[in-house]
């Protein structure tokens, strides 16, 4: 894989961050609810987002 620049990096930092933030946010928001559609819905985003994730991070590699 050929090299990134620094600003390619820093993109991709930000977006790592997003990531993360947003994997973060739906899972507190599943745990918070007690209905099971919504908890099921929130579950489903969050794992949508740990996959977008690592997919960006194994960009590093």
């Amino acid at each position: 894989m050929s090299q990134l620049s620094e600003k390619e990096l820093s993109a991709l930092n930000d977006l790592l961050s997003e990531e993360e933030l947003l994997i973060k946010k739906f899972q507190m928001l599943s745990s918070h609810t007690e209905d099971k559609t919504i908890k099921s819905k929130f579950d489903e985003i969050a794992n949508k987002h740990q996959q977008h994730f690592n997919s960006l991070y194994s960009q590093l590699n």
